[in-house]
Parts: structure tokens; C-alpha cells; sequence
């Protein structure tokens, strides 16, 4: 696949970024908040002025990848992040190695950006990649991944975009201290509060990575003691919902998870954090609501509960709308619709101990079903199976903007 091209930008944008780096005064190691924004900005507007110079040249996308040893859990969670627009055309194109400060190699995203380079190739048509290269060097950062034994695929997720955003982070220089985890923002409204933290967040943490797939939760927490509020804010770049467990029903919907999800809980002495007006544990109550709307939103079926002797899993049957899937309902309260349409479903088959995980994937022609290396057109009514495990949601252009 093509690289991004500098063409006859060297003299302009590109030379000014150059510059700045080279001198005393912007070195990558020591740049300081408004150095770095600076050099990002820059690099920015010459990404924007490649992309538009140049167009990807994409095959179909209907590429499988070898089973290389129970690696099905990650074939299938590959096969849906190579149909997240952003982020396949970000690493088709090397965005990465324009954006990152750091002088580390990006290896696995290297090595990620070739797997994908391989199932979008123009000559790809009933061919098949071999993830090995990458699963190596996965496996070198995350050793917890060695072996041959079934890993579970929403875990492998994580680690993985956890991985590739540390690779690639625009702001790897920039460490917490104390002073700025122990900072309040008590004097602020619950919206510029969210604001304030989440721009703490992008002084440290800022990638494609964050662009694509995080959000921002409110908690909520009600003192019943002494009425106290109390709201934290936590990133995240994906929802695990749990299913509701009704002995009568063997059918719910994904709205009964998320209203399940969000809903009020109740929290005992024990369970429950110290109450900053008592000072003291006291009982209280917590509710859960999302703050900030991710471009993807990533939402994990909580199949497998795990009990003191055992792990089971669920096969309730979850319905979930392929289209405009709104969850203004679960945002702040004057947000309006938020909408979203499935493009990616990561599925899994049989058992705890014995099972098997697939992908469906939107295509341009239609939907996909990816079973590691077979790849065959699927309809619609067969997507919505007691097998969904995570689905991938992109955020509809027409949606409403979050207020600040």
C-alpha cells in the first residue's frame, strides 16, 4: 500500500515542523503543553494537506487470516478493527510516523499496519494473511498472551489498542504528578468539570487511539447520610454492559443492557467510598452516565460471569439495531440524540473452555462473515445471533454535538 506522500510540501509545512524540532528550543524529549500542541498542530494541517493528495487504492476487504494456533480471538477482533475507516486508513497510510514524538520504533504498529495492508491489497482477492509477524510482536509486550491456549477476544482488544496507542501517544514525554491527580474542580459546573479532566487526559494521553474509541463515564455518588454529591469522570474505550438475568426470558434487548448498566445502584458501607462531606464510609447510592461520545463505541456483552469455583456463560439471546442506535438517553441530559450504526460484530461459539469466536463486517457490497481464513457473504437477518460478543458502533454524521 502507499505511504503518505511529502511531495512539494518539504518547503512549507514540513520544513517549519522540522525546524522547530532541530532547535534548542522545541526538542521532542523536553517539549513542553504548549511546544508539543504546537508541533502536533503543525504536523496536523501537513497529514490533512497528504490525505487529501492522496487517495488509498483498496481491494474489496474480503481477505481471510490464517489460524495460526487457537488464534481465532484474534482474527476475529483484527477483522473488525480493519473495518474501522479511521483507523485502517491512519495505518494504511503511516500517519503514525509523521505524529509520534518519540524516537521508539512503532513495531507493532508496524506490524499491525502491514497485516491490514495485506487484507486491503488490490491483489488480495481470495488470498489469506498470516498475523504471525504481528502476533510475535504483540506477545513481546503482552507476554500474558503466550502459549496456545483460547484467549478471550474483548481482553485481547483492550490490550491491544492499549499497546498501540502507547506507541504511537503525541504526548509520551508528559508525566502525572501528584499535584495534578489530587487537583478538584469543585468550583466548576459538571460540564466544564468533564472538560477540564479530559483536557488533563489529552496532555498525557493523545493518539489516533483517543480519537477513534475513547469516551469519557460520570459517576455519580449520593451520600444517604448527608444528601452530598459528588461526580469523578473515567476514560473509556469500551462499555461492558451486563445482561439482565430473567429465568422467564430467553430474549433482551440491548436497550434492557444499557438501562441496566445505568440504572442506580446501591452501595453498602463496605462497598461504598469515603463520603467527602462526612468523611466517613456511609451508604449511598451510584449511577453510571456517559459524558463524552467516542467516534467509536465499542460495547462488550458480558457473557462470561465468574463465581468462586467456576466460569459460565450466558446465550441469551440480545437484540441490537443496526442503525441509529441512539444513546442520548445515557449522555448529560440536554444532549439530544446521539446516534450510531453497527459496522462490526465480534461473535463467540460454544462454551467457556471450548469455544470459537468469527467476525461480520460491513462492506461496501454488504455484510461479511469472517471465520479466520473463509470469508462469505452474509444477509442482514443472520447477523443477530445468541453469539454477539462485542459490537462496534460508528457515530452517525447527522448526530447532535454534546454540549461542553
Amino acid at each position: 500500500m502507499p505511504g503518505a506522500s511529502g511531495g512539494n510540501t518539504e518547503g512549507s509545512c514540513e520544513a517549519l515542523c522540522r525546524t522547530l524540532v532541530s532547535q534548542n528550543g522545541l526538542q521532542r524529549e523536553t517539549a513542553d503543553i504548549s511546544q508539543s500542541v504546537l508541533y502536533t498542530s503543525l504536523m496536523g494541517l501537513l497529514l490533512v494537506t497528504d490525505d487529501e493528495k492522496e487517495q488509498l487504492n483498496l481491494g474489496s476487504g474480503r481477505v481471510g487470516l490464517r489460524n495460526i494456533g487457537n488464534t481465532c480471538f484474534l482474527n476475529a477482533v483484527v477483522q473488525c478493527l480493519s473495518h474501522t475507516r479511521g483507523l485502517r486508513d491512519y495505518s494504511l497510510l503511516k500517519s503514525y510516523r509523521h505524529e509520534k514524538f518519540s524516537q521508539d520504533e512503532a513495531k507493532l504498529m508496524e506490524a499491525f499496519s502491514q497485516v491490514l495492508s495485506g487484507l486491503w491489497d488490490v491483489n488480495g482477492e481470495d488470498r489469506v494473511v498470516n498475523p504471525r509477524q504481528f502476533y510475535s510482536v504483540f506477545k513481546e509486550g503482552v507476554p500474558y498472551f503466550s502459549g496456545y491456549s483460547q484467549q478471550d477476544a474483548q481482553e485481547f482488544l483492550r490490550f491491544l489498542l492499549d499497546r498501540l496507542h502507547t506507541e504511537i501517544n503525541r504526548r509520551p514525554y508528559v508525566r502525572r504528578t501528584g499535584k495534578e491527580l489530587e487537583q478538584k474542580y469543585a468550583k466548576f459546573r459538571i460540564a466544564e468539570e468533564a472538560a477540564a479532566m479530559w483536557k488533563k487526559h489529552l496532555e498525557r494521553d493523545d493518539s489516533k487511539i483517543v480519537d477513534i474509541f475513547s469516551g469519557q463515564l460520570r459517576s455519580s455518588l449520593h451520600c444517604s447520610v448527608c444528601s452530598h454529591y459528588s461526580t469523578t469522570f473515567d476514560v473509556f474505550c469500551d462499555l461492558s454492559l451486563p445482561i439482565p438475568k430473567r429465568s422467564s426470558v430467553r430474549e433482551v434487548t440491548l436497550r434492557e443492557c444499557l438501562d441496566l448498566f445505568s440504572q442506580e445502584e446501591k452501595l453498602d458501607k463496605e462497598n461504598s467510598p469515603m463520603c467527602e462531606r462526612c468523611n466517613r464510609r456511609t451508604e449511598s447510592t451510584k449511577r453510571l452516565s456517559i459524558q463524552r461520545f467516542p467516534q467509536v463505541i465499542v460495547i462488550h456483552l458480558n457473557r462470561f460471569t465468574t463465581s468462586r469455583w467456576s466460569i459460565s456463560k450466558s446465550t441469551v439471546y440480545v437484540s441490537f439495531p443496526l442503525t441509529k442506535l441512539d444513546l442520548g438517553p445515557y449522555g448529560p441530559v440536554d444532549c439530544g440524540p446521539v446516534l450510531y450504526d453497527l459496522y462490526a460484530i465480534c461473535n463467540h461459539s460454544g462454551t467457556v473452555n471450548m469455544g470459537h469466536y468469527t467476525a461480520c463486517c460491513l462492506e461496501l457490497k454488504g455484510w461479511c462473515f469472517y471465520n479466520d481464513s473463509s470469508v462469505t457473504s452474509i444477509s442482514e437477518n443472520q447477523l443477530q445471533t445468541n453469539q454477539a460478543y462485542v459490537l462496534f458502533y460508528q457515530r452517525s454524521n447527522g448526530t447532535a454535538t454534546v454540549r461542553k
